[in-house]
């Protein structure tokens, strides 16, 4: 199992670097296609990494191409948030932006030229009659009884399928390989379909659209990509991309490898079922915390780096190796944030501390480091004064033996300051406690007195000098490690009802100037980062990246 430091293999880099080696390749060139009808997720995040990696790696380019071959699903909002996503996880594309729909005009010539060699014809078959004259993985295909129209009448319907004078699905535009192929992919596959939807970056121009498998390897060779990286579903496509490259006049003939795809417990990453849980409002639009998209864990607090080190402890391998625990994604969260959060003092649960044996108007400042192994994150002033806040957790007035914290007569150290003893317990009529009121020790700052034992550590915050805070605290969205594995069963049966809890708290001072995505460590509690949109100087919001302890690491350990 990977750990922190280690990497995990990479196939794909081991294939490639043999081939420059042997001389079979010169320069690499690879590119990442994504689909513009939603927002990236986890699983595509290791497909960035993978494929701008590589040519990172191997002094090669990788192109950024938007597979925009299916107006009615596909938004500028979507293209916008692809390209920061890319950008934001570290990577440059070589080049323009490329899109697929740059190149309609020579994939339809290219179309053209199948129907005039009798590699492809144009079908009146209705979807439904498609499907079943394909036939079944037992059962060959039967042919369609339009698959024997001449060049000649199918350049015509092409053509005036093109000017848009056929109603959708009333004709489609099929190549001409075998219906009796084992490979199901080559049973004489789609390759136009008619589609009155403007597009957003051809406007009117066109009434039919390319299919996914005729735009794919044909934009690869017109952008001179070698290497043609994707995810083992299109392993059974592959005879059919290497078909078009070999039956059509390219320019070159990239490689396709195919690679296991990312799947993570606790989690979905298909995009129609994540734009339903943003269309049913389930959660607060796809970058929600605790959405899988990259725009979702970057609100949350993510770090780019770690994604990138999560993706390569992950590796990049031909078999499918199951399900990665969501627990090695927030080990690498929390070792990056470990070294670089800068730390801060909050209180989550308030309860009221007066130190009794300080004046009113009491206030002294401990100077504290940003980071407690980083000078160069400078300090910050932390106020003491005759009233805190503590955390209630830290309270308990009928306390077991092993809890060090605070309790009636006990002792215990504020963090960063003196140790302080509570005398007595104030409670309102209910019998609840309302207030602590202690005693401080001025003898013990940085040290304790010899044949003292004060084992127990809290954190605090002045009263008087309190910052509210809005924390949002999110937990995984889903209470089953594969919330769809079970097709019988509907996946939203397994949402979690506390995956976002909201409490208002109480920050240090250092926090009231906050910027936006400014990550910290709330001491003794956890990870948070200032919410990118919603945090303010007027309203203090951060939301919960990860919890402080590693249970991952541990079990890594003991393994």
């Amino acid at each position: 199992m990977s750990t922190e430091t280690q990497s995990a293999p990479n196939f794909v880099l081991n294939q490639i670097r043999e081939e420059l080696e042997a001389g079979r390749a010169e320069k690499v060139v690879t590119r990442f296609p994504p689909e513009p009808n939603g927002f990236l997720h986890i699983g595509h995040a290791k497909s960035i990494c993978l494929n701008f990696g590589l040519a990172q790696q191997l002094g090669g380019d990788c192109h950024l191409r938007f597979d925009d071959t299916n107006p009615a699903k596909e938004e500028q909002a979507y293209i916008d948030a692809i390209k920061e996503d890319v950008e934001w996880l570290g990577f440059e594309w070589a080049g323009k932006v490329r899109f697929a729909s740059d190149y309609f005009d020579q994939l339809y010539a290219w179309a053209q030229h199948l129907v005039r060699e009798g590699k492809a014809y144009v079908d009146d078959l209705s979807p439904d009659e498609i499907r079943e004259y394909r036939g079944t993985l037992r059962e060959p295909g039967r042919p369609s009884p339009y698959r024997e129209r001449s060049p000649e009448e199918n350049l015509d319907l092409l053509e005036r399928m093109r000017k848009g004078e056929f109603g959708e699905s009333e004709k489609v535009l099929r190549a001409r390989i075998d219906m009796a192929a084992p490979n199901i992919n080559l049973r004489d596959p789609i390759l136009y379909r008619i589609r009155h939807a403007s597009h957003h970056q051809t406007g009117d121009k066109w009434k039919i659209y390319p299919s996914y498998d005729f735009t794919h390897g044909q934009s690869d060779a017109l952008e001179g990509v070698t290497h043609s990286i994707c995810t083992l579903e299109f392993e059974d496509h592959r005879p059919l991309y290497e078909w078009f490259l070999a039956n059509l006049p390219v320019p070159c003939t990239p490689r396709q490898i195919e690679f296991a795809r990312l799947n993570l417990d606790y989690t979905v990453t298909s995009k129609r079922k994540l734009k339903l849980l943003v269309d049913q409002g389930v959660v607060n639009g796809w970058d929600d915390p605790r959405m899988p998209t990259i725009s979702g864990m970057r609100r949350r607090g993510y770090t780019s780096a770690s994604i990138r080190k999560f993706c390569d402890m992950v590796g990049v391998s031909r078999a499918d190796g199951g399900m990665v625990e969501l627990g090695m994604l927030n080990h690498a969260i929390r070792s990056d944030l470990e070294d670089n959060a800068l730390r801060a003092m909050c209180v989550l649960n308030p309860l009221k501390v007066v130190l009794t044996n300080l004046p009113e108007g009491h206030e002294e400042l401990f100077e504290v480091p940003g980071h407690p192994a980083r000078d160069d994150m400078g300090t910050r002033q932390v106020p003491l004064t005759r009233e805190l806040w503590i955390d209630a957790e830290d309270f308990m007035e009928d306390a077991p033996k092993k809890f060090f914290r605070l309790a009636p007569e006990k002792e215990v150290r504020l963090r960063n300051g003196y140790v302080i003893r509570c005398d007595e317990v104030i409670k309102d009529e209910a019998g609840e406690v309302i207030e602590l009121r202690c005693s401080v020790d001025l003898d013990t700052l940085g040290k304790n007195p010899e044949g003292r034992k004060v084992k127990g550590v809290i954190h605090w915050v002045s009263a008087v000098h309190a910052v509210p805070i809005e924390v949002r605290q999110y937990e995984n969205l889903f209470l089953e490690a594969e919330p769809d594995r079970d097709k019988d069963v509907d996946f939203l049966d397994h949402l979690n009802p506390e995956s976002l809890s909201v409490v208002q708290g109480y920050g240090e001072p250092s926090l009231r100037n906050a910027e936006p995505e400014t990550r910290y460590q709330f001491e003794r509690i956890g990870y948070f980062v200032a919410d990118r949109h919603d945090c303010t100087s007027g309203a203090l919001v951060f939301n919960r990246t990860v919890s402080l302890k590693d249970g991952w690491a541990k079990a890594q350990k003991k393994g």
